[in-house]
This record gives structure tokens, sequence and C-alpha cells, in this order.
């Protein structure tokens, strides 16, 4: 029997098709957002924790920038020991919103 933590009940995934366009923008916006998805699409699914991103803001600003990607379908997580793992969900958005990361992440700032 696996038992699932509190912390992992509280990851929600939406399904990139649900997304409204407006809130895909809003997610694709900020420039620490992109970094995050420019980093996630530099790598393997799964490999990178979210301590181990270099960003520019604190813990607790660096986590809403997690749940805001992961309320616009850009990201999934899961959470392994105490490391909660991302993937990019390219594959999944790109199929919702055709070149609009290819616009954005695939880009410098």
């Amino acid at each position: 029997m696996v038992v699932e933590s509190a912390r992992a009940r509280t990851l929600t995934h939406v399904d990139p098709a649900e997304v409204p366009l407006q809130a895909a923008l809003d997610a694709l916006a900020d420039p620490v957002r992109r970094s995050i998805l420019r980093d996630l699409a530099a790598h393997d699914d799964w490999t990178r924790a979210c301590g181990t991103f270099d960003l520019p803001v604190k813990k607790a600003t660096a986590s809403h920038h997690f749940a805001v990607l992961r309320s616009a379908g850009l990201i999934e997580q899961r959470d392994e020991g105490a490391r909660r793992l991302n993937r990019l969900r390219r594959p999944e958005f790109d199929a919702a919103f055709p070149g609009l990361l290819t616009a954005t992440i695939d880009r410098a700032d």
C-alpha cells in the first residue's frame, strides 16, 4: 500500500487543453518562470528538483512560480522523498498552444 503525504496531495495538475489562453500567456510573461522552463527544457524529465534551480528569488517566491507554471499546465511535479521533481509538459502544452513555447522560451529575453 502506498501512502501519499499531505504535501503530495496538494499537487494538482491541469490539462493544458483546459487552460485559458490568458492564463498561459500570464504564466509565460514572467522572466523567472521562463528561466525555469528553459532549464527544464534542457534536462531530462524528472531530473530537476525545485531546490536545484538558481533563481534570483526567495524560496517562497520560487514556490509561487512553480505553482503558477503547474496551474497553467506547463509543468508536472512529483514528490520523491524530500525532493519535488519537475517535468516540462512540452508535448501536451504544444498540442494545446502550438508554437507558444517556442516563441517564448526558445529565444533569449
